[in-house]
């Protein structure tokens, strides 16, 4: 089975379209990934996700062996069938999430060792087991184990991890064994550009089915974010899927689909939604402003939401006024049908030979309003 096919190449520029085959059918590529951390994205069924046409989402394993128990995600069939999911879902490997979120934790050459965030015990994640968790969890695409080196860090921490990261998916790649189940590799390095281009080739060198791109956007600048990337794909084989761990606004997706970037996810559409934050053609709005009291147009005169189909801005302020549960699943919508139109738009310009044009003219309006709430 052929896993990645590019079906568009740009002659000017490095933007590309492509389809990527899992389990549970095709996924095309660029794609923007909502997380479901805990098996939903938050505010919203699996039906409104899938209405909206999304054919692949993130789940977190971190979060999903903690509660309920990945032993109880294979009980139920697998998370597929658990959260009512008939399309692709990628699963990461929830290392960043056993560090950053733990009171303790503890790395070695071994793993990660951590204390939860719920009740406190003790657990340790190795590449192994973090491959045993997703192979109960079966979801269609796995993020082996690895290390999400910090910003900013001295050059030896960034080797260290890198060579923990490198190591760590030789041992993932044969707890995976044959399998339905697609495994990528990830490059770390920090924000070093010839550690970026060493992570790339070792990695690469093991053959993984796709390539992610991981510790970037952590902090850094956005400049310093694309530079990294640049030098994380110098070595990169077109003939697999590229993956960007994090990243989920519209000028950044832009900026990494225009150097080859597949893939990406990010909690931020449906973040800022709940915090009253919505994406309009014209930049972010912060839909509470008073201003929007008695505005009766839908969020974005160009959008086929549910939301700007039945809503106005006047209503949308009045929940969360209210303090409404509906408030945050409304903007919720509105914002991953955004990107997902934005995205549909990127590979119709990219095919017809105008993404440079399109990107332009986007980031241009994007940016010139007064009223943006960033």
């Amino acid at each position: 089975m052929v896993i990645f096919k590019t079906t568009c190449q740009s002659s000017t520029g490095r933007e590309r379209t492509g389809i990527l085959t899992t389990a549970h059918g095709t996924v095309r590529t660029p794609v923007f990934m909502p997380v479901g951390t805990q098996a939903t994205v938050k505010g919203l069924t699996p039906e409104q996700v899938a209405d909206i046409g999304f054919e692949i989402i993130l789940s977190n394993t971190y979060h999903l062996y903690l509660q309920p128990g990945d032993d109880i995600v294979r009980e139920a069939g697998g998370l597929h069938r658990f959260m009512h999911w008939d399309r692709s879902i990628l699963t990461d490997s929830g290392g960043f999430q056993a560090m950053s979120l733990s009171r303790i934790s503890k790395k070695s050459d071994e793993g990660i060792e951590f204390q939860s965030f719920i009740d406190g015990s003790r657990h340790i994640f190795t590449p192994e087991r973090v491959i045993t968790i997703e192979k109960n969890l079966d979801s269609d695409v796995v993020m082996p184990l690895d290390i999400c080196t910090q910003y900013p860090s001295e050059r030896v921490a960034a080797e260290k991890d890198l060579t923990r990261t490198v190591s760590w998916f030789g041992r993932a790649k044969k707890a995976m064994g044959e399998s339905h189940q697609l495994l990528f590799g990830i490059t770390q390095g920090g924000f070093y550009s010839d550690l970026r281009e060493e992570s790339t080739q070792r990695i690469m060198e093991m053959e993984p089915q796709g390539f992610a791109i991981g510790g970037l956007s952590v902090g850094e600048e956005r400049q310093l974010t694309m530079d990294m990337l640049d030098h994380s794909l110098l070595h990169a084989p077109d003939d697999r899927p590229r993956y960007f761990m994090g990243l989920g606004d519209p000028i950044g997706i832009l900026e990494i689909i225009s150097r080859g970037v597949d893939m990406f996810d990010c909690v931020l559409p449906t973040r800022v939604a709940r915090n009253q934050m919505v994406f309009t053609r014209d930049g972010v709005v912060k839909i509470s402003k008073k201003l929007y009291e008695r505005d009766f147009r839908p969020i974005d005169d160009d959008c086929s939401c549910y939301m700007c189909r039945n809503y106005t801005r006047a209503y949308l302020r009045h929940l969360f006024k209210a303090n409404e549960m509906l408030a945050g699943t409304l903007a919720s919508i509105h914002n991953l049908q955004f990107l997902q139109t934005m995205i549909g738009e990127i590979r119709n310009a990219i095919v017809t030979g105008t993404f440079a044009e399109y990107k332009s003219a986007f980031i241009e309006r994007y940016t010139s309003s007064s009223d943006r709430a960033w």
